[in-house]
């Protein structure tokens, strides 16, 4: 199966073509990673997937989605990240670690940041607009977070576009109805960061952006948006992109349509067609033979919550058990 062939992109090498998604375990304590961080994420490099990223890992405190979400704003934390992406590396995976800011979508923020005023729901705080400075100043947070990242020895790097938070939040005009140069040009914030993001990065380091590639909202952008943003993402710098879509507000069950395997596929296929570039899908890939038929149009699969049930998917679906750790081949 292709799914299990080996992969690579600069000078990155991947044992296999399987991402495990970015999923925010909720546990860490002032964004430190911790025990649990290192059992989670070094069972699944047992398990044998390709590439780890690491989940949302935030440029700020009040840039978390709740305070027990991971960080890297300060020098101490590299350490702890280090711990980790050795542990993994020593099974064979590779890390990436996907740097963020939750936006407007900051719970925990006593008064949260975001491109405009506008607030994601009555359940949220309405956020304060950024002011033109003081996102040039978050284009540095993002910077120094990309560098204290390459310290703890990750592989890659994957900035979070996507699911309406704050680099979402500059690309649609939903959320942004700002009048200076960040609000004339809606990737023009994106597109920063990922500049801002690669110098701190190796030449041969590989940079991805997760993107939401459609808004479900009944007023949301469309895929040509999403396609255009992409464009503007490649052109900034990034060598892969990491498709999903949604996460801007209630969903238009019209506009989201029938959720199952492979429903977010379609969309990753399009840019990968319209904007020549590598791609990641990912959307309810659960079964192999669903992510195995991905691969005809996209080069990498990734998986989300089937990993949290079966942290083994890899091993166990692999007919010849090639990733199977030594100590457990006796098992099969």
């Amino acid at each position: 199966m292709k799914i299990f062939e080996p992969y690579k992109i600069k000078d990155l090498e991947l044992k296999n073509k399987v991402v495990m998604a970015p999923m925010c375990q909720y546990s860490a304590t002032y964004g430190y990673p911790n025990d649990w961080h290192h059992v989670h994420y070094t069972t699944r490099a047992v398990g044998g997937v390709g590439l780890i990223v690491i989940e949302m890992t935030n440029v700020e405190p009040d840039g978390r989605i709740t305070n027990n979400c991971l960080g890297l704003w300060e020098d101490g934390q590299v350490e702890a990240f280090k711990g980790i992406i050795d542990s993994l590396h020593s099974y064979g995976a590779k890390v990436s670690i996907q740097i963020a800011h939750a936006g407007r979508k900051a719970t925990d923020a006593k008064v949260p940041v975001s491109a405009s005023d506008i607030r994601y729901s009555d359940k949220y705080k309405t956020p304060r607009a950024l002011t033109t400075e003081e996102t040039y100043e978050m284009i540095e947070k993002f910077g120094q977070s990309a560098k204290r990242a390459v310290e703890a020895g990750v592989d890659s790097i994957e900035i979070h576009g996507a699911h309406g938070y704050l680099i979402h939040q500059f690309s649609s005009k939903r959320t942004n109805n700002r009048t200076d140069e960040f609000g004339e040009d809606l990737s023009l914030f994106g597109r920063k960061v990922i500049e801002r993001v690669k110098e701190e990065m190796p030449t041969g380091m590989p940079l991805a952006i997760r993107m939401s590639a459609k808004e479900y909202v009944t007023d949301g952008y469309d895929l040509d948006h999403g396609v255009y943003l992409a464009e503007q993402f490649k052109n900034a710098g990034v060598d892969m992109i990491h498709v999903s879509a949604g996460g801007e507000g209630t969903p238009d069950k019209s506009r989201l349509g029938t959720i199952g395997p492979s429903y977010m596929v379609p969309f990753a296929k399009e840019i990968r067609e319209k904007v020549d570039i590598p791609v990641i899908a990912v959307g309810i890939l659960d079964d192999v033979e669903d992510a195995e038929a991905a691969l005809g149009s996209v080069d990498l699969v990734a998986l989300g919550r089937v990993l949290l049930r079966n942290p083994y998917w890899v091993v166990n679906n692999d007919e010849k058990h090639r990733f199977a750790a030594k100590q457990y081949q006796r098992g099969y």
